[in-house]
């Protein structure tokens, strides 16, 4: 009987094919190189930033910038933070179930074949998923604020970014629902299931992991967003009583304190909060997609 292989001697091998695959073709070679030294610039890029801005926010985190209520001698990012919070609720609140039900007619409702609407309905995600955010705050200061006269407020702020993710999240849904194979589909008609039945029991939850990941790249945009809000929600530094006053999130808050140039040191300290909050945001998506994940059998149907 032959001795079986071990792990390394496979790795060995697998290693010296590549390298003679390298040396027969040096462009492939050449690209390996570009594409390894792009990701690690990439990644050190990252890290920069990340230790720039602890560096020089950490040592400014104090009792004072936590406090409740917002003053000139505090500068506190506490009302800034839950504003944050309720604006991305919202805003989310709004765009997930349109985002997610587009897709879903896109994917399983609309036809195969060449049809007319689904071309414009993709053609206007994908315009709208170019446009600038300062042409978003513009359309809603116009929209929400003046027309409606719903003035600089925390629900024209939050109908606003409704509009900007929604092209991200109905194309990373649309993308996450064709990737269910298409046969979870055919054995649950061949059990008798209807088509609402097998898309809200079999592919959804089967694309809920990509679905979440575009919720989370739009949680991203929504936080780290400035220009659409300073004309739609204002800059009140305080936490709304109703969804029609004034109010600003963190990204708002940081640019107003460093434009007004004495409160570099409370910018730098709102930055570190705000990047520590974001990664807090992106691993409870990521523990939830991996339970939605594990409930459904890895991404099997049931």
């Amino acid at each position: 009987m032959s001795k079986p292989v071990s792990l390394p001697t496979i790795n060995k091998l697998t290693f010296a094919q590549r390298w003679l695959s390298y040396k027969k073709n040096p462009l492939s070679l050449f690209l390996f190189i570009i594409v390894c030294i792009s990701a690690f610039l990439t990644v050190l890029a990252l890290l920069f930033i990340i230790t720039y801005i602890m560096v020089n926010g950490i040592p400014h985190l104090n009792a004072d910038i936590f406090a409740w209520k917002y003053t000139s001698d505090n500068a506190s990012l506490t009302p800034a933070l839950i504003n944050t919070l309720i604006m991305t609720a919202l805003a989310l609140l709004l765009a997930v179930p349109i985002g997610i039900g587009a897709a879903i007619y896109l994917v399983e409702y609309a036809r195969r074949s060449a049809n007319k609407l689904v071309a414009v309905v993709r053609l206007t995600a994908e315009t709208l998923a170019g446009i600038p955010s300062i042409v978003y705050g513009l359309f809603g200061f116009l929209f929400f604020v003046a027309v409606l006269e719903w003035g600089m407020s925390l629900l024209a702020g939050a109908f606003t970014l409704a509009i900007m993710i929604l092209p991200l999240i109905m194309r990373t849904t649309e993308e996450a629902l064709k990737s269910v194979p298409s046969t979870y589909r055919e054995g649950s008609f061949g059990l008798g299931a209807g088509r609402l039945r097998t898309v809200l029991r079999i592919v959804l939850p089967s694309a809920m992991p990509g679905i979440l990941a575009g919720i989370i790249l739009g949680i991203g945009r929504i936080v780290g967003e400035s220009a659409a809000l300073i004309y739609t929600a204002g800059a009140v530094a305080k936490v709304p009583e109703s969804l029609f006053e004034s109010t600003r999130t963190m990204a708002v808050h940081m640019y107003l304190l460093s434009t007004e140039g004495l409160y570099i040191d409370q910018t730098y300290a709102t930055a570190v909060i705000l990047i520590i909050t974001v990664i807090i945001i992106n691993l409870l998506s990521s523990r939830l997609a991996k339970k939605l994940a594990k409930g459904n059998g890895n991404g099997k149907p049931c």
